[in-house]
């Protein structure tokens, strides 16, 4: 992708910022520079932003008029985020194989997206541009490093992903936030979680937590987690937006 195709995409409103760099995250390779110039822009919220659409910023400095910003593509996943969301949907961490096909929840494995498809919050599978695009159904992960298996990560790793993922909802105001996975959230907030709706609010943004979706979760099926899914999305159509 040429420099003037990036700057393209990339001069849109703020609210558009996240899938714009989706766009482009998918468009280039791995370690691929990104070298872009923002206006209207404080600099660590952009940092945020660019590191949850799939880049490692190296520099962010001042320029004519904005920020410029150096940053590398990374073997993860971006933020399928926009306003107006109905729910946020917040998986552990990509999956090495859901890194490289452009999709979470990608392995046929995964009970994500039939239970998402039969619980009504989607209606296209594995299309997490249609489901951001038109279900109003956004999706990232807590942590954004892509690894083999959930167990690779750390309890800092999660509190720092719950911190960027705040910052998300308080930005955006989705009408709840469904972490799909306790693990993460124990971590992360508290370590006496249990399945549900949850005391604490993300940015001011209602909180529903449920098990992992994942294979590897023998105690879950696709039956119970349709009824997990369409907790959150009750949840998140009792909030007003």
């Amino acid at each position: 992708m040429d420099a003037r195709t990036i700057a393209s995409l990339l001069r849109v409103a703020p609210e558009a910022l996240p899938l714009a760099l989706a766009e482009v995250h998918a468009a280039m390779t791995v370690d691929a520079p990104l070298r872009a110039s923002f206006t209207g822009w404080d600099a660590d919220a952009l940092r945020a932003v660019v590191e949850g659409g799939g880049f490692t910023v190296a520099s962010i400095a001042a320029a004519s008029g904005g920020l410029r910003v150096h940053a590398v593509r990374v073997r993860t996943l971006p933020d399928y985020v926009a306003p107006g969301l109905r729910l946020f949907a917040v998986g552990l961490n990509p999956s090495l194989y859901s890194a490289d096909v452009g999709v979470g929840f990608a392995r046929p494995g995964n009970r994500f997206w039939p239970a998402a498809l039969a619980a009504g919050l989607v209606t296209r599978d594995r299309d997490p541009w249609h489901t951001v695009r038109v279900d109003r159904v956004g999706m990232t992960d807590l942590v954004k490093r892509a690894s083999a298996g959930a167990a690779e990560l750390t309890p800092d790793e999660y509190r720092a992903g719950l911190d960027r993922v705040e910052q998300l909802a308080a930005w955006l105001r989705p009408g709840a936030v469904c972490f799909l996975g306790l693990a993460g959230w124990r971590a992360a907030a508290d370590r006496k979680a249990v399945a549900g709706e949850q005391v604490r609010d993300v940015g001011g943004v209602p909180v529903y937590v449920m098990p992992n979706p994942s294979g590897l979760n023998a105690h879950d099926t696709v039956a119970s987690l349709t009824d997990h899914l369409r907790a959150a999305m009750a949840l998140a159509d009792r909030r007003p937006r």
